[in-house]
């Protein structure tokens, strides 16, 4: 609570790291309900500018060394829930 929490993420692809790779950060509360998207990254980040981790993530990774992580500031307990990534490197996914 109230610490930056590194969401970490790594993955290995059988293709050369390119600007077509992409990272995808799903969310699901822990009460269950609708994913959300809330972060994206294709070359350059993109956290999300809507809903309850707006202005609160941040990229921690380096796609060249197979890192994907996310840092989320001032964390709460109602953010306890399911975080998914999702790496696809085309052609390889």
């Amino acid at each position: 609570i109230g610490e930056q929490v590194l969401l970490k993420c790594s993955f290995k692809s059988s293709s050369p790291i390119s600007e077509r790779l992409t990272v995808d950060w799903t969310y699901r509360p822990l009460t269950g309900g609708q994913m959300e998207t809330i972060f994206h990254y294709q070359s350059v980040p993109y956290p999300t500018t809507v809903g309850k981790f707006k202005d609160r993530i941040s990229w921690a990774g380096n796609v060249a060394n197979g890192d994907a992580s996310i840092a989320i500031q001032n964390p709460v307990m109602s953010d306890n829930g399911t975080f998914i990534c999702s790496v696809k490197n085309p052609p390889d996914v």
